[in-house]
């Protein structure tokens, strides 16, 4: 197993679900950690329980990453104490409406294109000139089953994460010889704030999505993030697929009567 102590790891959408989990798991090893989130007071909570609790040092940033030019003004400005990233999780991401393509809102399209297409490849060109530079490094890239799959509603969002895959297997081609590791974690259905922020705070239509059946927890995401970083320099896992047992694929669940 590779030690996490003292590794520096930087998490995007890190204010909350699986971005938070993930920034507990890896403080809980010893990991320093730059935070990266558009909610910088929730990301300072987040900072300072971690730091209480954990051995870990925590960096916040206030960061969109659908704004090319904040990405690149975060990252570049680093100082060299926290430029040695080991680790990246691209875990910003989102999906916006569930309308049929021919109902659809353009304006959720551009978001979720934005999100989880340019603001993965925003954060990540910056970070790989690094990780080029130390000649090491890991990228983790939060996919979904969306993104093997496709289901009524979801077209453009599973668009988006059926690039996500295509990017990682591309960037496992690209930086094969520095060497750079590059993982792909695809949950499936995640009880977090996933489908209020899909249906733009509707309360009583997000919780019905994960009724009548068990779904994942953001902790289980996390745990598999955990394991991928943790395995032996020589070891890449290029894909973990996970789903709770009474979920079978992106739409079919066991649902409890």
């Amino acid at each position: 197993m590779n030690n996490l102590k003292g590794k520096v790891v930087f998490i995007t959408g890190a204010s909350s679900g699986i971005g938070k989990a993930t920034a507990y798991e890896f403080a809980s090893k010893g990991a320093d950690l730059i935070l990266g989130a558009r909610r910088i007071e929730r990301l300072e909570e987040i900072k300072a329980d971690i730091e209480e609790h954990f051995d870990s040092n925590v960096l916040t940033l206030h960061m969109d990453v659908t704004d090319l030019s904040m990405c690149k003004k975060n990252i570049t400005n680093l100082t060299q104490e926290w430029k040695s990233i080991d680790i990246l999780v691209n875990n910003a991401g989102l999906a916006r409406g569930k309308k049929k393509v021919q109902d659809a809102n353009i304006d959720d399209w551009e978001v979720m294109i934005d999100t989880n297409i340019k603001g993965l490849l925003y954060v990540s060109r910056y970070i790989i000139d690094i990780m080029k530079k130390r000649k090491k490094g890991h990228i983790i890239n939060i996919g979904s089953t969306s993104g093997h799959e496709v289901y009524p509603g979801g077209s453009v969002y599973c668009a988006t994460k059926h690039a996500v895959d295509a990017i990682s297997k591309g960037m496992r081609l690209d930086l094969v010889d520095y060497p750079i590791r590059v993982t792909e974690i695809s949950p499936g259905m995640v009880e977090t704030e996933f489908s209020l922020v899909r249906f733009k705070g509707n309360e009583d239509r997000a919780e019905k999505v994960y009724e009548g059946f068990v779904p994942l927890e953001a902790k289980d995401v996390a745990e598999a993030v955990i394991f991928a970083a943790s395995r032996p320099k020589y070891v890449q896992i290029n894909e973990i697929i996970l789903t709770s047992s009474d979920q079978a694929n992106s739409y079919v669940v066991n649902e409890r009567k």
